[in-house]
């Protein structure tokens, strides 16, 4: 899922909190940190996969895609911010990314561009050949957990997009709402009437599922008697579990997972508003809260840099110097193979990741107005 405006926040909050990157060192110890970018970190040039090196490779090598010539030099910072599905109580080998969002910070740190990967986009996958962008964390982390299940997606990032990585981080579904929850909740103004697939409340007032999933392309059907959670069009104040489950649906939306995905950015930006508000600003308590939850909710990779380090090179980022991006510009561009539907990049998604390899997002706003998201 989301894993929040993370460092934009964070950073954010605890410079702006008073006592700068003093504060925060109180919480940096109870930030989950591992070696998750492998092969995708800036310094990490990617191998050759063979079949001696890839586990579980039931084809030959896949060739690895041409990397930019400038790919060490690239201006600016990348983070890759990654949210997966597994629920309290699920292991989380096999789990899947449910959002995949490419942070750019420019080269003067006082601007940042988020770019959210469609889950299901068409790719190769080192040493498990063509298949649905999510998966590549789930074929990673059967044999290495998390960390690999990571490093795994990262280089299949790189592969498609040309870019390094200075950072990286994971969230799950718990962490989440442990995260809203402790800033009281975020402000989310609802454009489309959003009708839950995992909530209802049957007939007695109880919680379950109003839909079931029908494989393989997991098309929702209804469960009688069972009314589902509906968000109206609207501004409103969501508690956690409701941000949560609203930003984790596309099955019944008209733009699918285009408009999860501009859900998810738009939770990120409310979730910093909320982290510079007076009420969590002003009240140690609240600051204490919010800062703690972020701290144990977050798996941490800095690529060689303390979460501390961020603080301090990202201090000059604000909330409201953050931009959202779409790829395809929010449009379905879809193919099957094998009875199976993937989403494919077009020419123009493409130019956006030049674009962000050369620290340049800005002249691609301008030149594409209708791909930018404007917050709610």
């Amino acid at each position: 899922m989301v894993w929040r405006g993370l460092l934009v926040t964070v950073v954010t909050a605890a410079v702006l909190a008073g006592g700068g990157t003093v504060a925060w060192r109180h919480y940096e110890g109870t930030v989950d940190q591992m070696d998750l970018l492998g092969e995708a970190a800036r310094d990490s040039p990617p191998r050759e996969i063979t079949i001696e090196s890839a586990p579980r490779m039931s084809r030959g090598p896949v060739a690895r895609q041409a990397e930019d010539p400038a790919a060490e030099s690239q201006p600016g910072r990348n983070i890759l911010l990654v949210g997966i599905d597994a629920r309290p109580g699920e292991d989380q080998a096999g789990a899947r990314a449910d959002s995949i969002i490419v942070v750019h910070v420019s080269a003067g740190g006082d601007r940042a561009w988020l770019v959210s990967l469609p889950r299901d986009t068409k790719v190769e996958i080192p040493g498990y050949g063509t298949d649905k962008l999510n998966a590549a964390f789930s074929a990673g982390s059967k044999d290495g957990g998390r960390a690999g299940g990571f490093a795994l997606l990262a280089t299949t990032v790189r592969r498609l997009t040309g870019l390094v990585f200075d950072a990286g981080a994971i969230i799950d579904f718990t962490g989440l709402k442990r995260v809203v929850d402790a800033v009281g909740g975020v402000d989310l103004c609802v454009d489309v009437e959003t009708v839950s697939v995992h909530i209802g409340w049957d007939a007695k007032g109880r919680q379950t599922p109003p839909f079931r999933l029908i494989p393989p392309t997991f098309r929702p059907e209804r469960i009688a008697g069972v009314r589902p959670q509906v968000y109206p069009v609207g501004c409103r104040h969501f508690a956690g579990w409701e941000a949560l489950d609203y930003v984790r649906q596309r099955e019944l939306l008209p733009d699918g997972d285009y408009g999860r995905q501009r859900h998810q950015q738009q939770l990120i930006t409310a979730l910093g508003e909320r982290f510079t508000s007076a009420g969590v600003l002003s009240n140690p308590l609240a600051l204490n809260r919010a800062l703690t939850a972020v701290g144990e909710s977050l798996t941490f990779d800095g690529n060689g840099r303390s979460v501390t380090d961020w603080l301090l090179l990202l201090r000059g980022l604000r909330p409201d110097a953050v931009t959202m991006l779409r790829t395809n510009g929010g449009k379905f561009n879809a193919a099957v193979r094998n009875g199976t539907a993937f989403e494919q990049l077009d020419p123009t998604t493409f130019a956006l990741f030049e674009s962000a390899r050369a620290d340049r997002l800005d002249a691609f706003a301008e030149e594409h107005p209708d791909w930018v998201i404007q917050p709610s």
